[in-house]
């Protein structure tokens, strides 16, 4: 984890599936640059208490809270957020990050597990978009905390761009994040608020460990990464954190990606 700086200090981050992972990550990283956290989870409240418990521990400036939220339904969007600004008076970043997968060949694949992971790796990523910026343009500009409105930031994945076989329905939410998270910024950009992706590469979380945890598994990816090494959480925490902070204030419309050079495709370095 970076060296905490206090970028953050004096804002509030709803982080959506931060009990585990990469969501995780990010709520400790912007926990100890003095943010307020919202630690959103769908189950394993244990883990997010375990989470909010850590950053209270190692933040000298800000506090986090704990909040039960499936981000594919409306009400309970909308219920987060209410309860985020009824606490810490506003918000400033959002880095909507929950997501699932639901694999299956394309042609055995029934409509709920499309329509599921949909319903959460998209939908619910417009949810907590809307809701943010309905939040911004409400409050309106806090020059001393902030040079923008506020900030939402998209967890992609390199999926985004690669096709994957076996997982047309998380590869096709992945590639729409993009015109969003695009769309977004065309849209409210000269209002200041700034809307960016992250889009992860090979990481360890515990939605791949049995790729990753045996030899065979992790040698495979290594062959798709030419950084030859296979990421973890804080990575992308470290990201987040500065993604969110007025160092990067002229990034606006973009995708980081965070992956090692995957998207370079090393299968072609012999010519394919």
């Amino acid at each position: 984890m970076q060296k905490p700086n206090k970028r953050l200090e004096n804002q509030t981050c709803i982080i959506t599936g931060a009990s585990s992972g990469i969501g995780k990550a990010v709520a400790k990283a912007m926990g100890t640059e003095g943010a307020n956290i919202v630690v959103n989870y769908h189950s394993g409240a244990a883990e997010a208490e375990e989470v909010a418990d850590w950053i209270s521990k190692h933040s000298d400036c800000g506090e986090a809270i704990v909040f039960k939220c499936d981000v594919s339904k409306e009400d309970d969007v909308e219920a987060m957020f209410k309860k985020t600004i009824s606490h810490f008076g506003t918000v400033d970043v959002c880095v909507a990050n929950a997501g699932i997968q639901i694999d299956h060949p394309l042609h055995e694949m029934p409509l709920d597990a499309w329509q599921k992971v949909l319903d959460v790796n998209l939908t619910g990523q417009f949810l907590c978009a809307r809701e943010s910026i309905r939040e911004f343009l409400k409050r309106g500009m806090r020059k001393e905390i902030s040079k923008s409105l506020g900030k939402i930031i998209h967890m992609s994945s390199v999926h985004e761009v690669i096709p994957w076989a076996g997982h047309a329905n998380y590869a096709a939410t992945k590639g729409a994040l993009t015109m969003l998270m695009q769309s977004i910024c065309q849209e409210y950009g000269s209002q200041k608020i700034r809307c960016n992706s992250i889009a992860p590469g090979a990481v360890k979380t515990d939605i791949n460990k049995e790729v990753w945890s045996t030899k065979e598994g992790a040698e495979d990816m290594l062959k798709l990464i030419p950084y030859k090494r296979i990421g973890v959480p804080e990575d992308i925490g470290s990201v987040a954190s500065w993604l969110a902070s007025d160092e990067s204030e002229y990034i606006n419309g973009t995708t980081i990606f965070v992956d090692g050079g995957m998207t370079c495709y090393p299968g072609f370095t012999t010519n394919g």
